[in-house]
């Protein structure tokens, strides 16, 4: 058998004492909470001799509630922990892929992504999340709903719904291509 290393004693010491499943996730849930209540000004501000603040006692406060909400829950902090490593893993192959393509570029040549190769990038990067969240989330069975969502269309791949959803999904994408006006966006540039 392989000897374990300090550091890995280490981790697992963190792991027992519940560092990855109570207390990064409460401390991440806790800081978007806050940020995002600090940032849109929900509670409302307090002047204090001609300048606002925000009501930061009751953003922590709501901040500290949520957090604690959220990592009662076994599944929702599974599903963080899991779909975080992966959105990780996303953010590194997209700053890797602008890397490659921008080490093919001097500095001072044009921006790299423009029009549809940015909007392209957006919408790839998007899915990406999308099926990450989709499979770190489990339903009571133990599977997830990619693979839920995968074994309903391999089975019914052949109903008519099924064509009929996938055939929607695709007209619409048609019509948002076929309709969208390029020359407006070209001279709205040019203004």
């Amino acid at each position: 058998m392989a000897e374990q290393s300090v550091f890995r004693g280490g981790i697992d010491f963190f792991v027992k004492l519940g560092i990855y499943d109570v207390v990064l996730p409460f401390l991440l849930v806790f800081t978007i909470m806050f940020a995002i209540l600090e940032k849109t000004k929900i509670f409302g501000t307090i002047k204090i001799g001609g300048e606002e603040y925000t009501k930061k006692n009751l953003n922590a406060m709501v901040g500290f509630i949520v957090g604690f909400i959220v990592i009662a829950s076994s599944k929702l902090v599974g599903a963080i922990n899991d779909s975080m490593g992966r959105v990780f893993l996303l953010l590194l192959i997209s700053v890797c892929f602008l890397l490659l393509i921008g080490s093919f570029y001097h500095y001072d040549e044009k921006v790299l992504l423009e029009g549809g190769w940015r909007t392209f990038f957006m919408v790839a990067m998007l899915i990406g999340i999308i099926l990450i969240f989709m499979d770190s989330i489990k339903l009571d069975s133990g599977e997830s709903w990619l693979e839920w969502l995968w074994d309903f269309l391999k089975g019914n791949w052949a109903a008519n719904y099924t064509a009929s959803i996938i055939l929607v999904i695709v007209l619409i994408g048609a019509i948002l291509f076929i309709t969208s006006d390029k020359k407006v966006k070209k001279e709205a540039k040019k203004d």
